[in-house]
């Protein structure tokens, strides 16, 4: 099972709508069964991304992460979603 982590400021608003937005892509693709998506804010990353095998952020990020980021932006406007759902399945090895 492969985990990842939608951030956003605040870990509610624009987040919730990339994880939903992620959750159907994947599902369309029958990769859902193989990922796990949770969420937080910009400022737990430090803390919680060792823990996940890839992060998508819809905000910036200053912190230095190790874990490879998406930026999830596109799960928001729609303009570009399709490539950025292809990023995450290449970077999850699916």
């Amino acid at each position: 099972m492969k985990k990842v982590l939608v951030a956003c400021g605040t870990g509610i608003a624009t987040s919730t709508m990339a994880a939903k937005k992620l959750e159907a892509a994947l599902e369309k693709r029958g990769l859902l069964k193989q990922v796990k998506i949770s969420q937080c804010t910009i400022a737990e990353l430090p803390r919680k991304s060792p823990d996940y095998d890839l992060i998508i952020v819809t905000s910036r990020v200053a912190q230095d992460i190790k874990t490879p980021i998406v930026q999830g932006l596109p799960f928001l406007t729609g303009v570009g979603m399709e490539k950025t759902v292809d990023e995450v399945v290449e970077k999850l090895g699916l």
